[in-house]
C-alpha cells in the first residue's frame, strides 16, 4: 500500500496508537516488534478491542479485510508522519539538548499557546516511535508545533529531521550525557549539532544560549540566530533569587523589562525560561502573557519539583535523569539554598563508557566540598569506588526504608538520579 492511500485511512481514522494496551474503537494499531515484544502476534486482539486497522510487517495467521501489511511498520508510521507533516505551513519547533530540552519544551509550549493553538510533544515521547505518534497527533487547526527530540548517538537527530523538517531549531546545551553513544563530549556536540545543520541546509532559525561560546561556532553559516543569554542577546536575564524557587529579571529587546517568580527549582532552569521567552517575543507574544505563562507553569514527572511536608520538610525531586553535567548543578544549587539539616540521595549515572569511575568519583569531589547532614549514593558504579564514609545502598528502595528510620523534621532533601535508578520510589 502506498503511503497517500494509507494517510488517506489515516484521515478517517486519526488516532495512532502502538499498544493493545490503550486501544480505543476507531484507532490505527502500528505493530511495531523489537527484541522482547512483536506486535504483529496481537493483531488479532487489536481488531477485537476496536481498531479500526491493524498494519503489519508479517503474514498474519488469519485473514481480515482490515490487516494492511508493509514490509517494516516503523518505517511506515514515520513516513506517514512525513506525509502528514508536509499538510502543514506553520512552524515547526525541534528541540534537542543533553539537559533542560523537556522544560524548555512545556516552558515555550506555555508561552506560545498564549496567543496560538499549539501542540507538542506530550511526556517524553522523545524518540524514534514517540516523535512519529506526537506528530501525528497534530490536527489541522495547529498553529504552532513543538517537538522534542531525545538522542543518545550521532546520526539519530539527523534522523529525526528527516520527518519532522523542523523550521526552528534548538539546542539547550551540549553536556556530558550519553558519553557511550556519542563517543565524547564532542560526539555529543556533533550529534546534537546535526539539528543546527538541517537548519543550515534547509533554511529556517534557530535560537541558541549566547553564555555557551560553543553555540558560536556551532551555528557558524546558519542565516538567522537569535541569542539569548545572562549577559548579551534579543532577551537577557538574571537570576535575583533561587531559594528554593527561581525568580528571574528578563530584560526584552525592544520590550522593557519584566519580573517572572517560577515555580521551578534551581538557577540552572534560567536558560530554559529565557529560551521560551526569546521564543514567545519571536512570535509577538506579548509580556504579559509570557509572565502568566512562565508563573503559572508548574514542573511535573519529577524534574525540578519542591514538594513540602506538613513537618517542614521539603524534597526537590529531580530525578527523571541525571548526567554529569546536570547532577553538578543540582548538587552545587542545592549547597546554596538556606538549610542546616541537608540530606544528599543520590543515584548512579549511566550510558557514560570509560569515563563513568571518573566522572561518578568527579561528582563525590563535588559532594565532599559542603557539609550535610547525610549523603546517600545509590547503585551505579557508586557502587564501584571509594564512597567513605558516605552511605551506600544497591536500590532505592533499600535507600527509601532507610530514610523512613530518619528523623527528617524540617530538613531539605535532593532527590537526583537517572530515571532507571526510580530515585522517585524514594518519595512515592
Amino acid at each position: 500500500m502506498e503511503i497517500k492511500d494509507l494517510y488517506d485511512i489515516f484521515q478517517k481514522y486519526p488516532h495512532v496508537t502502538t499498544d493493545t494496551r490503550n486501544i480505543q474503537k476507531g484507532d490505527l494499531f502500528f505493530a511495531l516488534k523489537g527484541p522482547n515484544f512483536n506486535g504483529n502476534n496481537f493483531a488479532d486482539l487489536a481488531i477485537a478491542d476496536g481498531a479500526a486497522y491493524c498494519i503489519l510487517d508479517e503474514k498474519p495467521a488469519t485473514e481480515n479485510e482490515k490487516f494492511i501489511v508493509v514490509e517494516n511498520v516503523l518505517e511506515t508510521l514515520q513516513q506517514l508522519a512525513k506525509y502528514h507533516r508536509e499538510t502543514f505551513e506553520i512552524p515547526f519547533i525541534a528541540i534537542t539538548g543533553s539537559n533542560g530540552k523537556t522544560t524548555t519544551k512545556e516552558l515555550t509550549h506555555s508561552v506560545l499557546s498564549q496567543k496560538y493553538i499549539t501542540y507538542f510533544t506530550q511526556g517524553n515521547l522523545n524518540n524514534h516511535i514517540g516523535i512519529p505518534i506526537t506528530i501525528l497527533s497534530i490536527k489541522k487547526d495547529a498553529e504552532m508545533a513543538i517537538i522534542e527530540m531525545g538522542a543518545n548517538h550521532q546520526k539519530e537527530i539527523e534522523g529525526y529531521c528527516k520527518y519532522v523538517k523542523p523550521t526552528i531549531g534548538i539546542i539547550t546545551n551540549c553536556g556530558k550525557a550519553h558519553l557511550e553513544g556519542f563517543g565524547g563530549i564532542d560526539g555529543v556536540r556533533k550529534g546534537k549539532g546535526e539539528l543546527f545543520d538541517y537548519i543550515r541546509e534547509n533554511g529556517g532559525a534557530i535560537f541558541a544560549y549566547d553564555d555557551y561560546d560553543y553555540f558560536h561556532t556551532m551555528s557558524h553559516d546558519i542565516s538567522e540566530i537569535h541569542w539569548y543569554g545572562s549577559q548579551n542577546g534579543e532577551v537577557v536575564g538574571q537570576v535575583v533569587s533561587s531559594d528554593p524557587f527561581l525568580d528571574v529579571k528578563i530584560g526584552i529587546e525592544d520590550e522593557g523589562g519584566i519580573d517572572v517568580k517560577t515555580s521551578l527549582v534551581g538557577s540552572y532552569n534560567l536558560p530554559n525560561v529565557l529560551c521560551a521567552t526569546a521564543v514567545g517575543n519571536y512570535f509577538e507574544v506579548s509580556k504579559e502573557q509570557i509572565v502568566k505563562a512562565l508563573e503559572s507553569y508548574q514542573p511535573t514527572n519529577s524534574r525540578s519539583q519542591l514538594i513540602q511536608y506538613k513537618d517542614g520538610s521539603k524534597v526537590i525531586l529531580d530525578a527523571y535523569n541525571a548526567n554529569p553535567t546536570s547532577m553538578s548543578l543540582a548538587i552545587e544549587n542545592f549547597a546554596k539554598i538556606q538549610g542546616d539539616k541537608k540530606i544528599l540521595m543520590i543515584g548512579g549515572m549511566m550510558e557514560l563508557g570509560e569515563t563513568s569511575i571518573q566522572e561518578h568519583e568527579n561528582i563525590l569531589a563535588l559532594i565532599r566540598k559542603y557539609n550535610w547532614k547525610s549523603v546517600v549514593l545509590v547503585g551505579g558504579d557508586f557502587g564501584k569506588i571509594n564512597i567513605e564514609p558516605f552511605l551506600f545502598f544497591s536500590n532505592s528502595q533499600d535507600a527509601k526504608e532507610w530514610l523512613s528510620k530518619q528523623d527528617i523534621h524540617n530538613t531539605e532533601i535532593l532527590i537526583k538520579g537517572s530515571n532507571s535508578m526510580k530515585m522517585n520510589l524514594i518519595v512515592n
